[in-house]
């Protein structure tokens, strides 16, 4: 995801939206953080045992924190990026009802979309997502990141062309 934003920014298009990462410490997976592309900030997503939030697994899910940053992200991109990037859709962000209305504003908005959705999850708002018309689906695995990367980054900046 990261890879295909700074693609496209350097086409000379603005992106933005939000991403997650991995948090570890000492080689451990600990959490995770969300971050704006557009500006930077960060919010802890979710972080194993702390806070009070819904549970996924062995971690509490921020919901505070998503919806400050992640959730402001995709809507600061809706009003002034040129294609919105949402990594990821899944079992943690669907928690959030403001979350789930960004991606489906998102989705109707008339830019590009570009998001990640967790496999395994079902969801009527993945599915959804899954079924629009114009829809480009890549399944992404180790051996296959390179060749996902071109084909998501010529796709993305093939429709923001058209746009022009």
């Amino acid at each position: 995801m990261l890879r295909v934003a700074k693609r496209v920014r350097a086409e000379g298009f603005k992106v933005g939206g939000m991403v997650t990462r991995e948090v570890r410490k000492g080689g451990v997976r600990v959490g995770f953080e969300v971050s704006d592309l557009a500006t930077g900030e960060v919010g802890v997503l979710a972080r194993v045992g702390e806070g009070s939030g819904p549970r996924v697994g062995k971690y509490r899910v921020n919901l505070s924190d998503l919806e400050a940053v992640g959730v402001e992200a995709v809507k600061r991109a809706l009003r002034e990026a040129d294609v919105v990037f949402i990594d990821e859709v899944g079992p943690m962000e669907l928690y959030s009802q403001k979350f789930r209305q960004a991606v489906l504003e998102a989705s109707r908005s008339g830019r590009p979309l570009v998001a990640t959705v967790h496999y395994r999850v079902k969801d009527r708002l993945i599915e959804g997502l899954k079924a629009e018309e114009g829809s480009l689906l890549l399944e992404v695995r180790p051996e296959s990141r390179g060749r996902a990367f071109e084909k998501l980054a010529s796709e993305v900046l093939k429709a923001l062309k058209a746009l022009r």
